[in-house]
């Protein structure tokens, strides 16, 4: 699936794997966030399979030209939860929105762990 758009210069396709791999590249960057994984058994073979580090644990949707994406991550031990998953999502949101020039309605936080 791809992400449309036009502007005065024609139009703008931008796959979700590209999407994916910006928002998966800033969630990485944030502090307090471990890794990213796989929301289940068939996701995880999957993202094993495309060899891309980035885009592992992200799922990027799309609903009337706004943007929701979902990410599912382990978080480090001693964070404060809250904060880093505020600061994770304006990171992100920040990120996509630079990349693509359209809006990012809301950005989903699953944590599914904590690493000591």
């Amino acid at each position: 699936m791809t992400v449309d758009t036009n502007n005065y210069y024609g139009k703008i396709s931008i796959s979700n794997d590209a999407i994916a791999a910006v928002a998966g590249f800033a969630a990485l960057e944030c502090y307090g966030v471990v890794d990213l994984v796989s929301k289940n058994i068939k996701d995880n073979i999957r993202d094993f399979l495309k060899k891309q580090p980035y885009s592992k644990g992200i799922h990027i949707s799309s609903v009337d030209n706004r943007i929701i994406i979902d990410i599912y991550c382990i978080f480090k031990y001693g964070v404060s939860v809250s904060a880093v998953a505020e600061s994770l999502k304006k990171s992100v949101k920040y990120s996509v929105e630079n990349f693509t020039g359209m809006i990012v309605e809301n950005v989903n936080i699953h944590v599914v762990g904590i690493q000591v």
